[in-house]
């Protein structure tokens, strides 16, 4: 059922609509080299196979996981020699070209410039991360989006009233309902939505017609989510909890954590993301908050699953419902700004420990004074940084949840000269 034609494939029209970069560049032959970025099952093996149709080119695919460097010379000697004797293009089709490390990728760079072949390359991972930056910047990446359901619904139908490659023959009626549920159960992928439509033809009995409903729920097997963990979509969905709790949305943020959890991600991992948020994202405003996410953990490991689920659940909730201040990293950040840009300033002798005599005759620990001996607990018109930073606030708590008393607490401090200059 592949297209043998571009006005054949379904979807991707931000890409191949009239007036679109990559139809301008079709329609005036000058296919570039390029990286199609996109799911599973959007079409970027059958796009890259009619590229070489319009460009009046070869086709040669090459696989990042079966071949490897002697195979590629190979492969670009028959092109070089196409291109002199012939006078005719090669698109090398390299699938899944992420897996090839940096110093395999640099091989194809002096082909792609020399003219000798169109690179195209195909991944599921983003090529900022997955490819190199020589090759990115001699090429153009194209973004593929998952199907719609729409489209995976006009490629089933297709798929059923197709004479010669489809389903044609058999005859067959497929009910609409059936027909939706196999278009969202395949979640943007082609391959997928034909899978599970030559699933359930399978299972139709002797002389049995119609699909149904029933009939795609048998052969259906349980939902496969969602995203190889190495893959692009493993950081987004990380990155939607971590936005969702920040947003103190309990709904989207327990949502997002069973999308990690049902998809097979370590649950450590999503307690050590629970961890980092609490001190990162919620740090004094509830101080408990730390503990509660710690505390997760630590149940976690002693109940595993499935009753792990609940700790982890319990925090979740509470760390997205917590009140939020980044005063803790933003204080941090400032006051390593400091170090970096100021160097080892001298540490004032008043703080410097006098643990020898000679010591205690430099002068080490003369002046300070001991908070505890005084009414309240600190000492009034006390420093404590190097002089260089006297006066600097690298602190300044925020107004939510116990950090607002511990703000009001600050200024009484402040204002009495604890950081006097």
């Amino acid at each position: 059922m592949r297209p043998e034609r571009l006005d054949e494939m379904v979807g991707q029209t931000h890409l191949l609509s009239a007036g679109k970069p990559l139809a301008r560049a079709i329609a005036e032959d000058r296919v570039p080299s390029m990286i199609l970025w996109g799911p599973p099952g959007t079409g970027k093996t059958t796009l890259a196979r009619l590229l070489s149709q319009t460009a009046r080119a070869e086709f040669v695919p090459f696989s990042a996981v079966l071949g490897g460097l002697p195979e590629l010379r190979v492969l670009i000697a028959a092109a070089e020699e196409r291109r002199s004797y012939r006078g005719l293009g090669t698109i090398l089709f390299v699938d899944e070209i992420h897996r090839f490390n940096r110093g395999q990728q640099d091989a194809f760079l002096p082909h792609v410039e020399a003219g000798t072949i169109t690179l195209v390359g195909a991944t599921t991972e983003n090529p900022s991360f997955a490819v190199n930056a020589a090759i990115l910047s001699r090429t153009r990446v194209f973004r593929l989006e998952s199907l719609s359901v729409t489209d995976l619904e006009l490629l089933l139908r297709r798929a059923l009233r197709e004479p010669k490659a489809g389903l044609a023959p058999l005859e067959l009626e497929l009910d609409e309902e059936a027909l939706e549920a196999m278009a969202d159960a395949a979640r943007g992928d082609a391959r997928r939505a034909l899978g599970l439509l030559e699933s359930a033809i399978a299972l139709l009995e002797p002389g049995q017609k119609r699909v149904d409903l029933e009939l795609i729920q048998r052969s259906s097997d349980e939902r496969t989510l969602l995203f190889d963990k190495s893959g692009d979509q493993h950081y987004d969905v990380i990155s939607a909890l971590i936005k969702s709790l920040r947003g103190s949305d309990p709904d989207a943020a327990i949502y997002w954590a069973m999308r990690l959890l049902e998809a097979g991600e370590d649950p450590l991992f999503v307690l050590r993301r629970l961890v980092i948020f609490a001190s990162e994202d919620i740090g004094n405003a509830d101080p408990r908050a730390l503990g509660i996410a710690l505390d997760a953990d630590s149940a976690f490991r002693r109940l595993g699953m499935p009753e792990g689920m609940y700790p982890i659940s319990q925090a979740c909730l509470y760390l997205a419902c917590a009140p939020k201040s980044n005063a803790c990293m933003v204080a941090w950040k400032s006051a390593q700004a400091a170090v970096q840009q100021r160097g080892a300033l001298e540490v004032p002798k008043k703080l410097r420990n006098g643990a020898t005599r000679l010591m205690r005759a430099e002068g080490y620990g003369d002046g300070y004074r001991y908070p505890h001996d005084l009414p309240g607990h600190f000492v009034p018109e006390e420093t404590y940084l190097p002089d260089a930073l006297l006066g600097q606030h690298f602190y300044e708590p925020s107004d939510q949840g116990v950090e607002r008393a511990i703000a009001e607490r600050l200024a009484r401090l402040r204002a009495a000269g604890q950081a006097k200059t």
